[in-house]
């Protein structure tokens, strides 16, 4: 990889925002009957959710104007056909670009969940009759009307930060015959006059789980969320509230979501200074594996990834530090840049997980404090990094 190109892929976001273009979908379109049926099969709808799913259609939830996100862009979804292909589909939806400035570079800010992801959710979420459930990004209502059908409209709160995703929202619930309680505001913040619930889902991605939402949940209560670090994209979360107003809980497994809007960063530091290259000594695709990922998170506070797919198999990875040192790896090959060794420290790093016996992502979990968050590896005894607990800088 030239040094100089090197230097700029580090100055702004990897892989670059490209402007949303057409798509044709199959002509065969399959129910949203068979989608349920395709989770119930997978195990993903155990008890009365199957029921529930089934008398929730997706597409009622979904506007006329959608995109498919590919992994450098969205592309528009054009035709009846193509719209009820992916509406009865097990993937996400994509409902808003550039939160709806017009002209924008085409980055998805709103979406519709992928419905295996939202099934595994509320799943975890371990809901019963007469619990009262706060949710965290009401996106298209989809979430909250699968919510509605199990518990009761009254015992569903769901908050929105968008006015006009909410709005839409509000009116799709509305038609579909389901009245939870709406509001637009910073979900980051508690609910004012709500008191204690019993469940909290968030359906966007949280660098850190807020201390102010914990408050809101009664101890002995469940939260489930995806969280989204420097090191890892994305991993889903399953907390209980302790009676001390901590919360402590595993971690089950991969869960990408788009992040809340206050929680929103620039996917690398910026970076200056000439390439210098070596060999890899590590294959960059290792660096993708969650449990690794969140070992790493952990050990290196202060470092971000992205990684992109290359042609004929293989990933490029690259790596920053707010220190101001760079990495960028694919195949046999690695550039650094800036200050330190930067890659060295990711095959140390590597090294100190297979010491511990490369651990799968639901052998770690984590602890959330008035002070923190801290990730911990098989007990909540075993604190991976510096053991401080503080909550990223700048947040």
């Amino acid at each position: 990889m030239d040094a100089a190109l090197g230097a700029q892929a580090f100055a702004g976001r990897q892989p670059p925002a490209v402007r949303a273009a057409a798509v044709r979908g199959d002509p065969g379109v399959r129910t949203y009957a068979d989608l349920v049926g395709e989770l119930a099969d997978r195990g993903l709808l155990a008890g009365r959710w199957r029921q529930v799913f089934e008398a929730v259609p997706r597409r009622e939830f979904v506007p006329a104007e959608v995109w498919r996100q590919l992994p450098d862009r969205c592309v528009s979804v054009v035709g009846a056909d193509a719209w009820g292909a992916l509406v009865n589909s097990d993937e996400p939806i994509v409902t808003q670009l550039d939160y709806g400035v017009v002209g924008g570079p085409g980055v998805a800010t709103s979406s519709n969940s992928m419905p295996s992801m939202v099934a595994r959710m509320l799943g975890l979420l371990d809901v019963e009759n007469g619990v009262q459930v706060l949710e965290i990004g009401t996106g298209t209502g989809y979430v909250a009307a699968l919510l509605c059908e199990r518990l009761g409209a009254d015992m569903v709160h769901s908050v929105e930060v968008d006015p006009a995703v909410a709005g839409r929202a509000a009116d799709a619930l509305a038609r579909a015959g389901y009245r939870p309680h709406l509001r637009v505001g910073d979900g980051e913040q508690a609910w004012p006059g709500l008191g204690l619930v019993d469940r909290l889902i968030a359906t966007c991605a949280l660098r850190f789980v807020p201390h102010a939402l914990l408050r809101q949940v009664r101890p002995g209560g469940l939260v489930v969320a995806p969280l989204a670090r420097d090191f890892w994209s994305g991993a889903l979360v399953r907390l209980r509230v302790q009676g001390d107003g901590s919360a402590v809980g595993p971690f089950c497994g991969g869960a990408t979501y788009m992040p809340m809007r206050s929680h929103r960063v620039p996917d690398l530091h910026e970076v200056r200074g000439r390439g210098r290259a070596r060999a890899a000594g590590l294959d960059p695709a290792r660096l993708l594996d969650l449990g690794f990922a969140l070992f790493a998170g952990a050990r290196l506070p202060g470092v971000r990834m992205v990684h992109q797919s290359v042609a004929g198999g293989g990933v490029r990875v690259w790596v920053t530090s707010e220190v101001g040192g760079a990495s960028t790896a694919s195949g046999e090959e690695v550039w650094q840049y800036g200050i330190g060794l930067l890659w060295e420290e990711i095959e140390q790093t590597w090294w100190e997980y297979e010491s511990a016996g490369r651990p799968g992502a639901e052998e770690f979990g984590l602890t959330v404090t008035g002070r923190g968050q801290q990730v911990w590896l098989r007990d909540p005894g075993g604190i991976i990094g510096t053991g401080e607990g503080e909550y990223p800088r700048g947040v």
